[in-house]
């Protein structure tokens, strides 16, 4: 039978890469010369810690990472951005949690929607992912047309169609 996953997934390198793309254009910047200002990816923590002198630098470097990640194609929602916090230095801090997988309840939220659809198909939830199987191609490339219109606060990718 026909099957495919949905999934949230990040390619941890494009998003390397769009850090790194933001902290080239900081220090090019004039009205960040001189000023104390980094932007960091831990791949194991899954977060991006950004640093600037003041609150206004921190929103522009907040504002050209997200730049950043639409020019490598990565959606910006995965990102779920923390308060700002004072550090010991005077500077201002703010940490980026990458959100990856699909958690429970927007899992519910998509089987929910595919069941009303009332198209002959299963969604099954599996740890992080939704599989969807059905008998004919034709109804689940239907599924992944209505989820593409729905939102539901992350990015899907629809993959392992077999």
């Amino acid at each position: 039978m026909p099957s495919f996953d949905i999934v949230n997934e990040i390619n941890a390198q494009e998003i390397d890469n769009a850090v790194n793309n933001t902290m080239k254009e900081v220090a090019t910047r004039y009205d960040f010369r001189g000023l104390h200002t980094e932007v960091e990816f831990s791949k194991k923590e899954n977060r991006i810690d950004v640093v600037a002198a003041e609150s206004m630098k921190l929103q522009a470097v907040k504002e050209m990472l997200i730049k950043h990640f639409i020019k490598r194609g990565l959606e910006p929602k995965v990102l779920d951005f923390g308060p700002e916090q004072g550090s010991s230095s005077g500077a201002v801090k703010m940490s980026a949690d990458i959100k990856e997988g699909i958690d429970r309840d927007t899992a519910k939220k998509i089987v929910k929607e595919i069941k009303a659809t009332k198209l002959k198909v299963q969604a099954a939830i599996q740890d992080d992912q939704v599989r969807v199987t059905g008998k004919k191609i034709d109804d689940l490339q239907e599924v992944i047309r209505v989820l593409k219109g729905k939102k539901f606060g992350i990015p899907l990718q629809f993959v392992n169609m077999k």
